[in-house]
């Protein structure tokens, strides 16, 4: 990763860490302004392509009334151990990656946003899961995490405790980190055809 510096990127901004922390303080600022303008919708598609395997379809994403259209596919498996051909990250890998993702993306921005460059960011997230609780085999079993662990090495030209301040604002504000510590209700439709 290259090391980030501010550079002037027109006559009226400048990039830190690959971030624009003008544009970034504006969004905050509209949304501060207008809390409408700070409502997201967020829609995957996954479609199932045989055996372990699943792509799925990124179309897009609604910020305020404005729809922002995206295109993207990922697609998962599972190791040969749990039935899979291996050839793709599985979902928990995929889940791991994105709550790490959405930290990282937080950190930056914090950072950023006062003026801390960063040389280097790495989160890496562990947990177990007991495998008797996907099938079935004990009630008394969970079918995912008991916990979490995640580590986090950072460094920049920010002081220990400027970057302690940005972890505990992290904590509170990474949408991913929360969906992860709190229950999330899941609401379903079963439509069989």
């Amino acid at each position: 990763m290259t090391t980030a510096t501010i550079t002037p990127t027109d006559g009226q901004t400048t990039e830190l860490n690959g971030i624009n922390p003008k544009a970034v303080q504006a969004l905050i600022d509209t949304v501060a302004a207008d809390p409408k303008e700070g409502q997201t919708h967020w829609d995957v598609t996954t479609r199932w392509q045989g055996g372990c395997i699943t792509e799925t379809e990124v179309a897009g994403f609604k910020i305020g009334d404005k729809q922002v259209d995206r295109s993207f596919k990922f697609t998962v498996d599972e190791p040969h151990e749990i039935g899979g051909t291996n050839t793709h990250a599985n979902p928990q890998e995929y889940l791991l990656g994105a709550v790490n993702a959405c930290m990282a993306v937080t950190y930056v921005a914090l950072a950023s946003l006062q003026g801390i460059a960063i040389e280097s960011l790495e989160i890496q997230t562990q947990g177990d899961i007991d495998l008797r609780g996907l099938f079935a085999l004990d009630d008394q079993v969970k079918p995912g995490y008991d916990q979490l662990h995640y580590s986090v090495k950072i460094k920049g030209d920010g002081t220990p405790q400027q970057f302690q301040e940005i972890h505990e604002t992290v904590k509170k504000t990474s949408p991913n980190y929360f969906n992860l510590a709190q229950a999330v209700r899941l609401n379903a439709d079963l439509v069989v055809e």
